[in-house]
């Protein structure tokens, strides 16, 4: 089962993305969202150096409700910042200490900095155990770290790291 059905969460995703990339329900769309959920990962499994295990699933929607809220969130925080003075913006690098050990959390964690409008993950520091990050305006770096930490990489240890 395993070698025809390698990524069994990965399937059903792919091919909601493919359904909200096409924006429409027709049928056809479907088998062809269905079809590429379930061939992509085939074709892609020896690039995939470890399995994924998600220990929580339902935390996994949940982190990708706050993520998703927190990106609509941002631009509005985004556009108030650059329409009002942009002058006043006080960029930032900020190092972030790593908790979290296996490639896909830290893939996810990264991917979710620069997905929220504002914040780009720029580096993964050689040891992995720091990532820099840019903030377009920031004047507390302390409190984004701890927000990313709280709000993100800790929800990614439970879900994909045994604690």
């Amino acid at each position: 089962m395993r070698h025809w059905l390698p990524h069994p969460l990965l399937t059903p995703i792919l091919a909601v993305l493919w359904l909200l990339l096409t924006n429409s329900m027709e049928i056809g769309q479907l088998v062809l969202g269905l079809v590429l959920g379930w061939a992509i990962p085939i074709l892609t499994i020896r690039f995939w150096p470890e399995a994924i295990r998600v220990h929580k699933p339902l935390l996994l929607l949940r982190y990708a409700g706050v993520l998703l809220i927190d990106i609509v969130l941002a631009n509005f925080t985004v556009a108030r910042l650059i329409l009002g003075h942009p002058a006043k913006l006080r960029p930032a690098f900020v190092f972030l200490p790593l908790d979290l050990t296996t490639d896909l959390a830290i893939s996810i964690l990264a991917n979710s900095i620069t997905l929220t409008p504002g914040t780009l993950s720029a580096e993964l520091s050689l040891d992995r155990r720091h990532l820099l990050i840019h903030a377009l305006h920031e004047t507390d770096t302390d409190a984004l770290i701890t927000t990313i930490k709280q709000r993100y990489e800790a929800p990614l240890k439970e879900i994909f790291e045994k604690c």
